[in-house]
């Protein structure tokens, strides 16, 4: 997947970071499979904060921000501590659980690779909570604004809340979801991504009804309680001694 930055320039920015990173992947639009011509890229992972920044008076950032302009398109990267991250994982967020499993990798440990091997024994069956808030921020945020993008952010959160409900995987990008949830996915898909890679900020397009997008999104609120009730994924994550080991061996060792 071709993305609006040159490898060199982000390897460049992974090197400037004050601390080192444990990793870095790209999520938004990038990674759910509708980018625009215009689209910003967000970075996001985790990073690794010293001793001395945590036992101290002066307490390191637990989450840290950076913005930038190349080529008139906007890149950020956002980072927490790998402390931070892990309990992040521990508490049915499916978003940072995206982040690290993303494709799209910039920069990669063997503590990233043990992360994602954990990943699985993560995931809980109240993660469909998360993917059901998402949806009604995205949801509202598409009814005040009628622009597309909130639009197919909702039909993208509650495709991969269903999915990860039947399956216990992760997966992010709406085209691979329209294939894996043939069942519930709109068929007129395809074309609002079309449409949303012309303009980031772009309306709906008037060949789709607003009732009829808001008629499918209910039914896919529905379907998602349906996975949901119909799950045998676990209540809990499992994972919490071996996140433990890492987090202590890595904060003592050192990536």
């Amino acid at each position: 997947m071709a993305l609006d930055i040159e490898p060199e320039r982000l390897s460049a920015i992974v090197a400037e970071q004050p601390d080192p990173l444990v990793f870095a992947t790209v999520s938004g639009a990038h990674l759910y499979g509708f980018p625009s011509r215009d689209s910003d890229v967000d970075l996001r992972g985790a990073h690794l904060l010293p001793l001395t920044a945590l036992v101290g008076l002066r307490e390191g950032e637990h989450t840290r921000g950076r913005m930038w302009e190349a080529d008139g398109v906007e890149n950020d990267l956002v980072t927490h501590d790998l402390g931070k991250f892990v309990r992040l994982l521990l508490r049915r967020n499916g978003y940072v659980l995206e982040q690290l499993l993303s494709p799209l990798v910039v920069h990669t440990t063997p503590a990233h690779t043990e992360l994602v091997a954990l990943a699985p024994g993560l995931v809980t069956r109240h993660h469909a909570h998360h993917y059901a808030g998402f949806a009604r921020t995205q949801l509202r945020l598409f009814e005040r604004t009628g622009e597309l993008k909130p639009l197919l952010y909702t039909f993208r959160v509650l495709l991969t809340g269903i999915h990860l409900m039947r399956s216990g995987q992760v997966v992010a990008d709406l085209h691979t979801l329209a294939d894996l949830c043939r069942d519930t996915a709109p068929a007129y898909l395809g074309d609002l991504v079309a449409a949303k890679r012309e303009a980031e900020h772009g309306a709906l397009d008037e060949s789709v009804a607003v009732d009829a997008a808001r008629a499918d999104v209910d039914r896919l609120r529905a379907a998602l309680d349906d996975a949901h009730e119909a799950s045998t994924l676990a209540e809990r994550p499992e994972g919490h001694d071996a996140l433990h080991d890492l987090l202590v061996r890595v904060r003592l060792t050192g990536l």
